[in-house]
């Protein structure tokens, strides 16, 4: 049963029998993972062997594992700092920052994939221009070179480890202040504008190969009327097109308030559709869920199931094996270095005088 164009969640920390009837649709292709279905590193590997078992190819297992405030798994897994902790690393030593989120990447991508998941929804590409509340430190840095060369090192250590990663949110979700979970951004500014400025890091890493893009629910009215992941022109005239972008497009999450401009949820599943993603993401609705499922039963498109195929996680391997990698033990002394530097910031108090460390 080749893999369909719909990516659900579940309710809990196991299957429940309706979580199997529908997963068994031919129209759904893969699962995201939220807290809520993370009890403890033995349940999830149970969790995810129980998806995978259910068809071949099995679906596809993902997770927002970026690090920071949006880590779903947290307690069993090691706590990774935001992107933007490797962006100020990054100003007094480049070299340093950039080990420093390949090897991060590593360990994010490793254990994952020693519970049973494909991939995570990271990086984070979109520029922090201190506007944005909704992104701020999810972003690597404020300076275009800096988010390229960051974003390019993360993922070459989450190849290294098998798993593909997702750049978001395309072409860039850091020039509006409105969080488009609750409502639906506009960015005034022009083409030329966003190509100089906020592109330049998907285009980084789209010439390394770059496995999945997720666009952003966000107008630019100087290119269309219409959120970026429901426009042909953004995703199939200027990112494949232009870009030569040639992997997979997940659209954001449909339920979000932004996405309700295009229409119903069945009606934005079929926008999303129409304008060049590949996979969309249906969750926190379960009523909704179940009408997309059944609208799109018929729906096919062989190009998409051949490109969803390159996200499939090419290294399982048990979480003591892992810790025997080289790369852990590097991983977790660069962990410890982020955590003792952190904790000297915080320690120290600019308003004593001379400094006191505290």
């Amino acid at each position: 049963m080749p893999l369909g164009p719909v990516m659900l969640d579940v309710a809990g920390t196991e299957l429940s029998a309706e979580d199997r009837e529908l997963l068994m649709h031919p129209v759904v292709g893969g699962v995201i993972l939220f807290a809520r279905n993370y009890h403890d590193t033995e349940q999830l590997a149970a969790l995810t062997a129980s998806i995978r078992s259910l068809r071949t190819p099995p679906l596809l297992i993902a997770v927002d594992q970026e690090g920071g405030r949006v880590q779903r798994f947290r307690e069993g897994f090691k706590r990774l700092p935001p992107a933007g902790y490797f962006g100020r690393l990054y100003r007094n030593s480049p070299h340093t920052a950039c080990r420093a989120a390949s090897l991060l990447g590593w360990l994010m991508a490793s254990e994952l994939q020693s519970a049973g998941v494909d991939f995570s929804f990271a990086p984070v590409l979109d520029i922090d221009r201190g506007i944005c509340k909704a992104i701020g430190d999810r972003a690597f840095s404020s300076e275009v070179q800096t988010i390229k060369e960051l974003g390019s090192a993360w993922m070459q250590g989450v190849r290294m480890a098998g798993m593909a990663s997702v750049g978001k949110h395309f072409p860039g979700h850091g020039g509006v202040a409105v969080d488009s979970h609750l409502d639906l951004p506009r960015d005034g500014r022009s083409f030329d504008t966003l190509l100089r400025e906020d592109l330049a890091p998907f285009q980084a890493l789209v010439n390394q190969g770059l496995e999945a893009v997720m666009p952003a629910h966000v107008v630019y009215p100087a290119v269309d009327a219409v959120p970026a992941g429901f426009s042909s022109r953004w995703l199939q005239e200027i990112l494949r097109g232009r870009m030569g972008f040639q992997g997979v497009i997940i659209s954001d999450a449909l339920d979000m308030a932004a996405a309700a401009s295009v229409g119903s949820d069945v009606e934005r599943s079929q926008a999303a559709l129409a304008a060049g993603c590949d996979q969309l993401l249906v969750c926190n609705n379960r009523v909704a869920a179940i009408q997309v499922v059944e609208a799109l039963a018929d729906y096919c498109d062989p190009l998409a199931q051949s490109r969803l195929l390159r996200l499939y996680s090419r290294h399982f391997t048990t979480h003591s094996k892992l810790q025997e990698n080289p790369y852990w033990i590097e991983a977790i002394a660069v962990l410890g270095q982020l955590e003792a530097a952190a904790n000297a910031e915080l320690a120290y108090d600019p308003t004593t005088r001379g400094g006191t460390v505290i």
